[in-house]
């Protein structure tokens, strides 16, 4: 499905199609080690709990972001181990068509909400939150089950 509307060309005032493409996004599986993995409760809607990530900045590489997020969001600074997988369902984000590269990374310490984030925690396959949003919990699954 192309996505495309007619705007007028701010130079020649001529219609030209504009095309949507989705947007690059990444998320974040902290591990503490023997601990768990680190989730955050949005201060943003949707609300529930979700694995820290973001909005990739134009001029930055996936992995810079990564790191970024997960600093702004947890309070946390990673190192990432492996990209894990990229997820592109184009209704995974109900307010647009969002892909997310997701990767797997390492850090010391106790998580802190920053950011957008009200809440973090640290959480295991069997304690894992009831309100998980977009899919993280199928992201969890993946993970937990070593798909990927």
């Amino acid at each position: 499905m192309v996505d495309k509307k007619i705007i007028k060309c701010p130079n020649c005032g001529e219609d030209v199609e504009r095309y949507r493409n989705p947007v690059p996004t990444v998320d974040i599986i902290i591990e503490i080690e023997n601990r768990g993995i680190v989730m955050i409760k949005r201060g943003n809607t949707p609300y529930g709990w979700a694995i820290p990530g973001g909005y990739v900045d134009y001029g930055e590489s996936l992995e810079e972001a990564a790191v970024r997020e997960a600093k702004e969001e947890t309070s946390l600074e990673i190192k990432i181990i492996r990209q894990f997988h990229t997820y592109s369902d184009p209704e995974r984000d109900s307010r647009q068509h969002n892909i997310s590269t997701v990767y797997i990374a390492s850090a010391e310490g106790r998580p802190k909400a920053g950011d957008d984030a009200r809440e973090a925690g640290i959480f295991n396959r069997d304690n894992l939150p009831l309100d998980i949003v977009f899919d993280h919990r199928k992201i969890l699954t993946d993970y937990f089950e070593k798909k990927y």
